[in-house]
């Protein structure tokens, strides 16, 4: 059992948690919302949220690998983002070249693997490049793996396993009847996950209640925490609090859960 301390948000009562080390959900997926709220409630430049959101992932990554999950998929950058500011936005581009210059060591002694989904090759040459050596340099690592969306967008990833399905319905290799639920699965950007491509566990921080096009496909049967932190003063605390209520979650896609369900309808 993991042990942690766990603070109410209504009373403030902080208690003494545990978390069951055999539910640990082996796929959680974060919106990483509220960099720039936290920065102007301080006063400061977007950008400096955006930067301590960066240390964020750092020490919530680490803390996801110790606790055992397998896929750890971080929302970095949505195919919508590039409507913000020009300053903003090549600042972001910027963040990835800093992060994984800094991170790729820690993230190979945790032996902790990167993964990038997303339209990459419409991304600055830099940042690309950080791309592909972050990816390299962890290739070997066997452990968690630190799947960021980058420049991604769920929809527009429904569109391309769709045109990849009807491509090979047009080349003559498959007939329209015979696609299924598994082959889109394959064609996605998580498709190489196999089965750990769906997030158990969503988590979305800073009040925040929508998905904003972010694996439209994957989280059907997810289970959803909206927390109240900015990503910035998310951490290890917040992240297994997130869990222990999932935890506390009856999973039954679909059916019913025997030990849980007395009714029959």
């Amino acid at each position: 059992m993991f042990s942690f301390l766990n603070k109410d948000q209504a009373t403030g009562e902080v208690t003494e948690r545990q978390l069951d080390e055999q539910n640990i959900p082996a796929h959680i997926a974060i919106i990483m919302d509220g960099n720039g709220r936290w920065a102007q409630q301080r006063h400061l430049p977007r950008i400096a949220g955006h930067k301590q959101g960066m240390n964020t992932v750092k020490t919530v990554a680490k803390a996801a690998s110790h606790l055992g999950v397998k896929v750890l998929t971080l929302y970095a950058f949505s195919t919508e983002n590039w409507k913000r500011p020009s300053t903003e936005v090549n600042y972001l581009m910027k963040l990835p070249v800093d992060f994984f210059g800094t991170f790729v060591p820690d993230l190979v002694k945790n032996n902790i693997r990167v993964k990038v989904m997303g339209y990459t090759d419409q991304l600055p040459a830099a940042t690309q490049k950080a791309v592909r050596d972050a990816i390299a340099d962890t290739a070997d690592c066997t452990g968690m793996v630190l799947n960021f969306a980058l420049n991604y967008g769920g929809r527009a990833e429904l569109v391309t396993a769709t045109q990849r399905l009807a491509a090979q319905v047009q080349a003559g290799q498959l007939a329209p009847a015979d696609i299924t639920a598994d082959m889109l699965g394959q064609q996605l950007m998580t498709g190489d996950l196999a089965e750990l491509a769906d997030p158990d566990l969503l988590i979305r921080t800073s009040g925040e209640e929508r998905l904003s096009n972010f694996m439209l496909w994957q989280v059907a049967y997810s289970e959803f925490v909206f927390m109240q932190e900015h990503w910035p003063d998310f951490d290890q605390a917040t992240l297994e609090q997130a869990i222990y209520t999932y935890q506390q979650r009856h999973r039954r896609f679909g059916g019913l859960n025997p030990a849980t369900d007395t009714t029959k309808n």
